[in-house]
């Protein structure tokens, strides 16, 4: 039925009044996100630093590092705080109980670095890192995966305090320097790069936005009431939602001369520096790139999605306003927008430029869903681990 001319003018003078709103509520808070940007350069600190060996302070971060970022958009840095900071908390049970390996008086440490680890992680090339008692702990002592009980998610609201987000460790965590560990850029680019952390923090504009974490085994314990699969019994708390601090990973790549307009069939790999088991047991597939007893974690890409100021990629150091716990990526990490956690490789010390995908072992047996009637024994004798389009 078409309306009459009164009714159709009366329609679009509404429509005309409300966008003219939305465009003024929108000039609105832009303006105001600056005012606090301002507010926040004068008189604040952008992130406190840490390492794992002590807290240190560090002065506020100049403008001329952000003034990239607020040409790509309005997201500034630290427009999302007060953060939800590192609050380790001890276990206790609903009679508020605690038990052996709860973390001592809080008062005797200067920073949450240096409490003492849970007497769990003694014995264990962990026992160095301090952690939250309330984490479930998933594949007992060591290697550590774990997730926060739901209640305790759900508690604290949408952002998650960096101690109860989702922990996937496969193997020890790398014990790093900030002042010593250095990220290579190379593969296929003109100018192959070494930054250092001071490099990646203060010669890139940085950015600063909320992402949420997943593992792709969110919820496998229901998966595994119904068919075992080979992974172990998460729940429903393998996710979080941090603000990360970092810098684009296009930024790093024009950097090492990478063209923004030349990524057809072209993958960025990334490279952690834990050395963990061979999971596939033999050389691989790869002949000119076999795999040995040790392999680092690896995984990839595609550069159009590295380079795409859409997708905002980054190069994360910080997370809710202070330096990355270690079993968090610590100094730095891979951040990946829309993926899940097993592509955002922790401890990142390479990043490689391809025309094919990578060929890390953890590429093809780690980063996979395979179709029901596939169990392991036959993905590994009809090669199913290496079917590219099986991969996520």
């Amino acid at each position: 039925m078409e309306s009459s001319g009164a009714e159709g003018l009366s329609m679009a003078t509404l429509g005309l009044v409300a966008s003219m709103a939305i465009q003024a509520f929108t000039a609105y808070m832009v303006v105001q996100l600056v005012m606090q940007q301002s507010h926040k350069d004068k008189g604040e600190s952008s992130l406190e630093e840490e390492s794992p060996s002590k807290a240190r302070s560090v002065s506020s971060t100049p403008k001329k590092e952000i003034k990239a970022t607020d040409e790509r958009s309005i997201r500034g840095v630290n427009v999302y705080g007060p953060y939800k900071k590192n609050t380790l908390t001890p276990w206790k049970n609903n009679r508020n109980e605690g038990r052996e390996g709860d973390p001592v008086d809080k008062s005797q440490a200067k920073h949450w670095i240096e409490l003492p680890c849970d007497s769990r992680d003694k014995g264990t090339p962990d026992e160095w890192i301090p952690r939250d008692g309330r984490l479930v702990r998933l594949t007992g002592r060591h290697p550590f995966n774990c997730e926060p009980p739901t209640t305790e998610l759900a508690n604290e609201g949408f952002f998650t305090p960096p101690n109860l987000h989702i922990i996937r460790n496969h193997g020890a965590v790398p014990k790093l320097s900030w002042e010593t560990h250095i990220v290579k850029v190379g593969g296929q680019v003109p100018q192959p790069l070494e930054l250092s952390m001071d490099a990646l923090t203060k010669e890139f504009p940085k950015t600063e936005f909320p992402v949420s974490i997943s593992c792709c085994g969110n919820r496998r314990k229901e998966m595994n009431m119904i068919k075992q699969t080979i992974g172990f019994n998460w729940g429903t708390g393998a996710m979080g939602t941090c603000i990360y601090q970092g810098v684009l990973m296009r930024d790093i790549l024009i950097r090492a001369g990478v063209d923004p307009d030349d990524t057809a069939e072209k993958f960025v790999e990334f490279i952690g520096t834990d050395d963990l088991p061979n999971k596939a047991g033999d050389k691989g597939p790869f002949e000119d790139e076999p795999w040995g007893e040790k392999v680092k974690y690896g995984t990839s890409i595609p550069l159009s999605k590295a380079m795409s100021l859409a997708d905002e990629v980054m190069v994360a150091f910080a997370c809710n306003g202070e330096r990355l716990h270690p079993d968090r990526g610590y100094p730095c990490r891979v951040v990946i927008p829309g993926y899940i956690g097993g592509r955002m490789i922790k401890w990142l010390a390479q990043i490689n430029v391809l025309d094919h995908e990578s060929r890390n072992c953890y590429h093809y047996w780690d980063n996979k869903y395979l179709p029901p009637q596939v169990t392991a024994e036959k993905a590994a004798k009809e090669g199913w681990w290496y079917k590219q389009e099986y991969i996520i």
